[in-house]
C-alpha cells in the first residue's frame, strides 16, 4: 500500500510538472512570452522561423505614402508637408556617398537594430512611388525628345 501511495505521488509530480510547461520551447517571464528563448523582450518573442499565411500590421499614427503622388501633382502635401522628391542628379550623389537609397537604414544599420516590417514595408512603397514618378519624368523627357527628331 505503501508503495502504491508513492508510486501514485510520483506520477501525479511527474503529469503535474508535464502540464505546467507541455511545450520545450515556450517560456513566460514578466507576463512576455518566449518561444525560442528564455528572455522574451517583447510581449511576444520569436527566435526562429515562423510560418504563417497573413501577417496584419496596423498603421497607428504612421503615414502611408499617398505624399509623394500627392505632392508632385498638387505642389503640396497635406499628409508631409516637408516632403519633396530629389532630382535624379541628387539621388545619384547621395548613393555615391552612402550606398543606400535615402531614408532607407544602411545595411549596418539594419543589421545592429533589426527592421520594423511596417516601418520598412512604407518606406519600400514610398521608394517605389518615387521610382514611378522618376519614370513618368523620363517617359516626358522621351516623348519630347521624339517630337524633335520627327519634326522634320
Amino acid at each position: 500500500m505503501n508503495r502504491l501511495l508513492i508510486f501514485s505521488l510520483i506520477l501525479f509530480s511527474i503529469s503535474a510538472t508535464a502540464q505546467r510547461s507541455p511545450f520545450k520551447n515556450l517560456s513566460e517571464k514578466d507576463g512576455k512570452i518566449g518561444i525560442g528563448t528564455s528572455n522574451p523582450d517583447e510581449l511576444l518573442t520569436v527566435k526562429g522561423k515562423i510560418h504563417t499565411q497573413e501577417v496584419l500590421v496596423d498603421l497607428d499614427g504612421a503615414v502611408a505614402p499617398d505624399y509623394v503622388f500627392e505632392k508632385y501633382f498638387n505642389g503640396f502635401s497635406e499628409r508631409m508637408p516637408d516632403y519633396t522628391l530629389i532630382s535624379l542628379e541628387e539621388l545619384e550623389a547621395f548613393l555615391k556617398e552612402n550606398n543606400h537609397l535615402p531614408n532607407v537604414p544602411s545595411a549596418e544599420t539594419m543589421q545592429n537594430e533589426g527592421i520594423s516590417l511596417k516601418e520598412m514595408n512604407l518606406i519600400l512603397l514610398q521608394k517605389i512611388e518615387e521610382l514611378t514618378l522618376y519614370t513618368l519624368q523620363q517617359q516626358k523627357e522621351i516623348d519630347k525628345l521624339k517630337k524633335e527628331i520627327y519634326k522634320d
